[in-house]
């Protein structure tokens, strides 16, 4: 698959460049990161949350988790952890489990963990189990112009 359609459609319509990153296959951003050789804090994943309104995306460090409590906190919404086959719904176009983190790219309201901001490389998914994109901090930022940001993930 190398990269979902909806994904290179994203990057080329905000003229983002980025590179592919091939590492063996692996089912956890933690291996991702060891199988790319990639510090696993420069590494945004995805984590989907539903409600009444419908799906969200939270992106967070893959090094960390997802403190629900602070997102429900900072969004005044009562989350909770979507099901994988929620996401498989959301994200046609991309392999279970390998989700890029940009929600705006699939239509989902974003939130963004404060910790991904200040890196000058970023890392991420490529809808398959074989492929980081890396881009730029800057690019980034393009990417996730108008997110919400806020401090929605702790570490071990």
């Amino acid at each position: 698959m190398a990269i979902a359609k909806t994904l290179e459609s994203y990057l080329l319509q905000h003229e983002v460049e980025y590179d592919l990153v091939p590492h063996p296959k692996t089912y956890s951003s933690r291996d991702t990161a060891k199988a790319a050789h990639v510090a696993d804090d420069h590494i945004a994943k995805a984590v989907i949350v539903r409600d009444e309104q419908g799906y969200a995306m939270v992106v967070i460090p893959a090094s960390h988790w997802l403190k629900l409590e602070a997102l429900q906190q900072e969004a005044d919404r009562d989350f909770v952890l979507a099901a994988e086959t929620d996401a498989t719904k959301l994200f046609p176009d991309c392999a279970e489990g390998a989700i890029p983190p940009l929600g705006s790219a699939y239509g989902l309201e974003t939130f963004l963990d404060e910790r991904l901001i200040s890196l000058a490389n970023v890392y991420f998914e490529a809808g398959d189990h074989e492929d980081l994109v890396h881009v730029s901090g800057d690019a980034f930022h393009v990417l996730l112009k108008g997110v919400r940001h806020g401090h929605f993930s702790h570490d071990d």
